[in-house]
């Protein structure tokens, strides 16, 4: 009886032991994304996404949908990584609370869409007639973003170009490059934010 007791105690110890050591790599991942270490996410990611894609599609019950939540629930961590407290708890829970928040939101879109369709959205449009100055601003936006691509790193601005041009998944260029899946997830998300933040001023500029 002691020596079952015994062996309880240790394997007990020894789960607090290695809860520790997990929570001490995580913490090292989130102080090296603080400094803006790219490598860090894409391990934080291998090392959470399969917890947080579980949560968001427990929530969510769309594969989709819930993919987009893992994208956004890293992101949202990459950003806020600064401001992450262990007095607030362990890096396990504040990730999986900011993707409890995102799926919730994401719920919430859902209704509001389908509270405002109406029968409107059947009536039918006439195509618009080709517009000169409409096809000077697009010929001038495409200028742009190709100056904006070119300013990305290169790992970055392959993984866009293998996406947004080619269109492969992003399972489809990880097998393409070799690299893990986190990997070109998180280029691909580092990227288009960086062109979201290159590209602001065409958004202002719309009328």
């Amino acid at each position: 009886m002691n020596g079952e007791t015994g062996a309880g105690s240790s394997a007990r110890k020894g789960d607090a032991s290695k809860n520790a050591q997990h929570d001490q790599d995580d913490q090292v991942l989130i102080d090296r994304m603080r400094g803006g270490d790219e490598a860090a996410l894409a391990a934080f990611y291998d090392r959470w996404s399969d917890r947080v894609y579980s949560l968001a599609l427990r929530l969510l019950r769309e594969a989709r949908d819930a993919e987009d939540i893992v994208e956004e629930t890293f992101w949202q961590a990459w950003r806020n990584a600064a401001r992450f407290d262990t007095a607030r708890g362990n890096v396990g829970t504040w990730l999986l609370t900011i993707c409890r928040s995102r799926a919730l939101d994401r719920i919430r879109a859902r209704r509001r869409k389908q509270e405002d369709t109406t029968l409107d959205d059947e009536a039918e449009y006439e195509s618009p007639q080709p517009d000169p100055a409409a096809a000077m601003v697009i010929s001038e936006t495409g200028r742009i973003v190709r100056a904006a691509l070119a300013e990305l790193p290169d790992e970055q601005r392959q993984a866009v170009e293998l996406a947004y041009f080619r269109g492969l998944s992003q399972s489809e260029i990880a097998e393409k490059t070799g690299q893990p899946l986190g990997t070109v997830k998180t280029r691909v998300r580092l990227a288009m934010a960086k062109l979201r933040e290159k590209l602001g001023s065409l958004q202002e500029a719309r009328p």
